[in-house]
């Protein structure tokens, strides 16, 4: 059985920097083929905002790139997000997502995954 659970929310002023993490259980993050990160604004259906693959190759949503950058350790089993130069447009609920399939041009798509984190609230002000 598969968990995700992400930690590092919070509030940030626009400009600064913040570091999501998402941590797996019995290191899951080594053998998952393809882990991203969504987010859901209130009133906004949830979207990507970037993926990473087991072979490195990263997609990034267009309106966060240059600012948000996927990384993971596995010998952590830990992926994460940073965030920098966050904008007011970034507040939203912040998901991990994660699955043994492949990653390639539908990784926006939720459907894509089958496993997923509760989620961390990230304001920007």
């Amino acid at each position: 059985h598969v968990q995700l659970v992400e930690s590092g929310g919070g509030s940030v002023q626009a400009g600064g920097s913040l570091r999501l993490s998402c941590g797996s259980s019995s290191g899951h993050t080594g053998r998952m083929y393809c882990m991203a990160w969504f987010r859901l604004a209130p009133g906004k259906e949830r979207g990507g905002v970037v993926a990473l693959a087991s072979d490195g190759s990263t997609w990034y949503a267009d309106s966060v790139k240059g600012r948000f950058t996927i990384s993971k350790d596995d010998l952590k089993d830990t992926l994460y997000l940073q965030m920098k130069s966050p904008k007011p447009e970034d507040t939203a609920m912040y998901y991990c997502a994660a699955d043994f399939g492949t990653c390639g041009g539908s990784w926006y798509w939720p459907l894509l995954y089958n496993y997923w984190g509760q989620g961390t609230q990230v304001t920007v002000s």
